[in-house]
């Protein structure tokens, strides 16, 4: 294990396109941190994430980032398909890594990077931010505390009008939120274990701009995702149904994102029955009360940056290790295999999803 680094942490930000501007942002407003590079290899570009006036020091080069002993901390904004050797060189300069989705691009190489890191004793971190809104972190820990009871199903619907990107379909674009946030709230006696996709091109972009993926998970219970380019309106929910309740969430409602719903199906099968017998349950239909729960808006990605700055300075995994990066990739390949099978269901390594 490597020394402590001290504090803050200095950190580089790599990539000043979409993403990175909103790291330098919350790197410069943790205490946690000192962002003292950005990379990227438009170095104008960079200046202007930066302002004219500020002392952070820019570079098209990541070998004069990786080489100032005062960076300790490496945070990656770069394309998919660069994942791997910016990490992989930001791990072997013996620095930690946060890595924006997807880990990599391949199953494979995310395994490399995860290995990498265990080698040497650093913090591999993928920054799915969704997983730290407090939405997100609330339904973790009512699924955690069994507040729905046993899980029955979820419904995950992530639309919009949306930008067709040029080298990957909307399953690698936009499912990585829905598969990390998944991984996130499940408990954990409840994992995926099998994947069929179904998807759709109807504008000719020679790839699937509208999906649809379908989850069975080791508990019987099933998870349903839909992601689409070409919704005309935008839509962010997601339903999930256990025994006890129901819980409707709507990211785009600030004013309720998370509602509470005793409501449901009880099925009740009295045990003096014979097994024949069986086939007579009793259904019930529950109608009671539906309550909103209280969250403390706060910037996602300034959580996800103070999680970054924990797990370095404690030296134990992040709440989005590595390892739940290569889950979230074991499922996107397995989903690219069912789409090119027209929609076979492929099951999961249990070794890969552990």
């Amino acid at each position: 294990m490597n020394s402590q680094p001290p504090a803050p942490i200095g950190v580089a930000v790599v990539g000043a396109g979409y993403w990175g501007p909103n790291l330098v942002r919350n790197f410069q407003g943790s205490s946690a941190f000192h962002l003292r590079w950005l990379c990227d290899l438009d170095v104008e570009r960079a200046q202007r994430v930066l302002g004219d006036y500020s002392t952070v020091r820019v570079s098209a080069d990541l070998d004069e980032v990786l080489a100032d002993p005062d960076v300790h901390a490496v945070a990656i904004a770069t394309p998919a398909g660069t994942h791997l050797p910016v990490a992989m060189a930001a791990l072997r300069a013996g620095k930690h890594v946060l890595v924006e989705k997807p880990l990599a691009a391949t199953y494979a190489e995310g395994l490399e990077l995860v290995e990498e890191a265990g080698r040497r004793g650093l913090t591999l971190m993928c920054d799915h931010t969704y997983c730290y809104t407090p939405a997100v972190l609330r339904i973790r820990q009512l699924l955690a505390d069994g507040e729905l009871g046993e899980l029955h199903f979820l419904d995950s619907v992530r639309i919009n009008l949306g930008l067709v990107q040029r080298d990957i379909d909307v399953i690698w674009d936009l499912a990585p939120h829905d598969l990390s946030i998944l991984d996130f709230v499940l408990p954990p006696s409840v994992r995926p274990i099998a994947v069929a996709a179904h998807g759709a091109d109807g504008i000719g972009a020679g790839r699937a701009c509208v999906a649809y993926l379908t989850l069975q998970l080791s508990n019987g219970a099933i998870a349903h995702i839909h992601v689409n380019w070409l919704s005309p309106v935008k839509v962010r929910t997601a339903i999930i149904g256990g025994s006890k309740r129901t819980l409707v969430w709507d990211d785009l409602n600030p004013s309720q994102r998370l509602s509470l719903y005793d409501r449901g199906v009880d099925v009740a099968s009295p045990e003096e029955l014979e097994d024949e017998q069986r086939r007579d349950i009793l259904v019930s239909y529950r109608s009671g009360d539906m309550v909103a729960p209280a969250l403390t808006e706060r910037e996602a990605l300034r959580t996800m940056v103070d999680e970054y700055a924990r797990a370095i300075t404690t030296g134990t995994p992040a709440l989005t290790d590595g390892r739940s990066g290569l889950r979230v990739l074991e499922i996107l390949q397995a989903a690219s295999r069912s789409l090119a099978e027209g929609g076979t269901m492929i099951k999961l390594d249990e070794r890969h999803m552990a």
